[in-house]
């Protein structure tokens, strides 16, 4: 499959040698024996390529009617005339729309499909510009995400198609964000794109991500990964919000690489998949560097979501944040897992996670009970689903040095005092509970677009609903 891919893309001979050696490895990496459970994917019925029948086009008008109604219906172009300075749409394994304002081209940002950039074939660059910029995907390519460090960066080295690459020269500043989505269409498959960034110094970005995918009732898996590259004195933000269906394996690897004066800040939301392995990784490399976590995931019924981050602070005077919420309802799991590694002097770290458990109201089975006395059989469904779960698992490893470190956790019920109060000014019991949760997660909507943060909160608002 791999040979396949690379003939299909027509790429350069490295990339070939490098999807072949990452295919060997695979025969010797054995899935993780940690986290959730993984035995519901059969990597033997995965599709590996899936062909959109559709070539890249420049406007939305251009894209074949049925996928251009999927991007139309997520608002997709709307957001791209109000908030985008560019956006790049993939369908199943291919980036079937790229477009850049003109003005933010006129900066030298470079922002394309990544197999584009790879091959050296960006349209309005010279041949010896297009030569810098693929010399520049081959000197930076899965040299943060290393292939052998677990069996699906092994498995997105072999296979991976798609994804997005954006160069920002020395002092630009990108005032208004770039956007990938990513729609995954077809059943049994996977989507492996691969984004790198590459911000020099003085720069800044706002990047954000965008994932959907409609329900099957077979096995899906998402194994993407991100590279980000943040110069000195460079500011990056890579904003996600992942609204994947149920039956997604969703098990994508991040890392970025932090110069001295740097910051790089994760905004997460995870929202839908059966699984998800998730830990955006930090690597403070240089003198004085920053990253912070901000993420939320919402777990339900038969959902297990595994979030968190990763801070390594290589050098001295480094300082990170993660702060992490989950909410958790009756039958799902979510697991916070943080990591903090401190190898130099001066260095500071905070963690905070808290957790929103909600579980249904007593008066609401007692409903569903009352209108279902011809069914009982519903009553055991509505009833007798498992207990909400939420674990943290933090770590912290000091190499011989001192270092300011905290970690806090707090795990916690929908007070009956806050649904008494709302409830005494007019509030039914259902849209206080809405309210609360919707201010459990303020601190990451107020983080995101406005477009994305209505977009969380209506996800939010949805899924509790749901199971009230």
């Amino acid at each position: 499959m791999a040979t396949e891919i690379s003939q299909k893309k027509h790429e350069p001979k490295w990339m070939l040698e490098y999807r072949l050696a990452c295919a060997e490895l695979l025969k010797t990496i054995p899935q993780p024996a940690w986290g959730p459970d993984l035995s519901g994917l059969n990597l033997d019925k995965i599709q590996y390529y899936v062909d959109p029948k559709t070539v890249r086009k420049a406007t939305w008008q251009e894209l074949p009617g049925d996928v251009a109604k999927i991007y139309d219906d997520l608002g997709i172009p709307e957001a791209e005339q109000s908030s985008l300075a560019g956006v790049g749409a993939q369908f199943d394994s291919e980036v079937v729309y790229h477009n850049l304002r003109e003005t933010v081209r006129k900066k030298g940002v470079i922002y394309e499909d990544f197999d584009v950039a790879a091959r050296g074939e960006i349209p309005e660059l010279s041949e010896a510009e297009n030569a810098k910029i693929a010399n520049m995907v081959r000197e930076h390519y899965m040299q943060l995400v290393k292939p052998d460090e677990h069996f699906y960066a092994a498995l997105h080295g072999a296979v991976h198609s798609g994804g997005s690459f954006v160069y920002v020269p020395k002092g630009v500043e990108v005032e208004i964000p770039l956007q990938a989505y990513f729609r995954f269409n077809a059943p049994s498959a996977g989507q492996f794109e691969h984004t790198l960034i590459i911000v020099d110094e003085g720069a800044k970005l706002h990047f954000i991500e965008g994932c959907s995918a409609p329900k099957y009732n077979e096995a899906n898996l998402h194994a993407g990964c991100v590279e980000i590259y943040v110069g000195k004195k460079a500011l990056v933000r890579y904003s996600t919000v992942e609204n994947w269906s149920k039956n997604m394996y969703n098990l994508n690897t991040k890392r970025a690489k932090v110069e001295a004066g740097g910051r790089l800040e994760w905004v997460s939301g995870s929202f839908g998949s059966h699984v998800t392995m998730l830990y955006p990784c930090s690597v403070l490399a240089g003198k004085g560097a920053s990253s912070s976590y901000l993420g939320i995931s919402l777990a339900g019924e038969g959902q297990d979501l595994d979030t968190g981050a990763k801070m390594i602070h290589l050098a001295p005077q480094t300082s990170s944040t993660i702060e992490s919420k989950s909410i958790v309802k009756p039958g799902g799991k979510t697991t916070f897992r943080s990591l903090v590694k401190i190898c130099a002097e001066d260095c500071k770290s905070s963690s905070n996670c808290d957790s929103l458990l909600v579980e249904n109201p007593v008066e609401n089975s007692q409903n569903v009970a009352k209108s279902h006395k011809t069914a009982p059989e519903n009553v055991v469904k509505n009833t007798t689903l498992k207990a909400p779960v939420s674990d943290t698992i933090p770590s912290v490893e000091l190499k011989g040095v001192t270092a300011d470190v905290s970690h806090e956790a707090r795990v916690g019920r929908i007070s009956e005092e806050q649904l008494l109060y709302l409830q005494s000014r007019g509030l039914s019991e259902s849209a206080a509970r809405n309210l609360i949760v919707s201010g459990f997660a303020e601190s990451v909507a107020r983080e995101l677009p406005l477009e994305y943060a209505v977009e969380m909160n209506r996800l939010v608002n949805l899924e509790i609903k749901g199971g009230l």
